[in-house]
């Protein structure tokens, strides 16, 4: 079946990771996705959490939003705490954020990345994973650069793609119509190790079978791949600078 871009199934859409968006932020990032684009700004305090204070630890969370006429129609601005998806959201990038940081060489500080949607055509969550590891990167290097860390506190890359199961075949990196379309959706978060992270995995109109399960994986480790490498020729943009 032709995808609506003319992609292979195993091709992810077009990605750019755009560092320094932001000029005030201590780390910046604007990710594209195809259609989908991301802007992920990292901010350090200098305190931990009030759960970690004494503890010689560091913390790395995040925030996530979509604005207004991000999507089709307009959606209207979260005033309050957030809607349910939008606090799973933020727990999904911090969990993978925290997954590479070694918090215990970050020190007393607390390190906060604001994913906001500019433009969203499916893979919000995965374009903002994959984006605010190289924001919590140029973040952090700036602190070494300051002579407040000896090094970088990251044991690797993290970054996420989507698989799903659409008209009965396999395919990468979702948009936002054929995520609509799919029998089955995953959301694959990975270390550049080929780690999983977490793996969020639906049967929309009925179960799926191991096999398909372990193929959409496979789908999904071979787009991190590529991914990562794109991380890693952001991150040396960030070194040489």
């Amino acid at each position: 079946m032709p995808r609506i871009d003319g992609r292979r199934n195993d091709e992810l859409r077009p990605t750019r990771i755009t560092t320094g968006f932001q000029e005030f932020a201590e780390g910046s990032v604007l990710v594209e996705t195809g259609l989908t684009r991301v802007v992920c700004a990292a901010s350090i305090e200098e305190r931990a959490p009030l759960f970690l204070r004494g503890q010689g630890k560091g913390w790395v969370t995040a925030e996530y939003g979509m604005l207004p006429r991000s999507t089709l129609t307009r959606t209207s601005r979260e005033r309050s705490s957030g809607s349910g998806r939008t606090h799973e959201i933020q727990r999904l990038i911090g969990r993978s954020l925290r997954s590479v940081t070694h918090l215990d060489k970050l020190g007393e500080r607390t390190v906060t990345i604001d994913c906001d949607v500019l433009q969203a055509d499916g893979g919000t969550r995965t374009a903002a994973i994959t984006g605010a590891y190289v924001a919590l990167y140029q973040a952090l290097l700036g602190l070494v650069r300051h002579g407040v860390l000896l090094r970088v506190p990251l044991a690797g890359s993290v970054a996420a793609t989507s698989v799903g199961l659409v008209g009965g075949e396999t395919m990468l990196d979702l948009c936002y119509e054929e995520d609509s379309r799919a029998a089955v959706d995953l959301n694959v978060v990975m270390t550049s190790g080929g780690e999983f992270v977490e793996v969020q995995g639906t049967g929309e109109e009925h179960p799926f079978s191991r096999a398909v399960f372990d193929e959409m994986l496979d789908l999904a480790a071979g787009g991190i791949r590529e991914l990562s490498a794109a991380q890693e020729e952001a991150v040396r943009q960030l070194t040489a600078g």
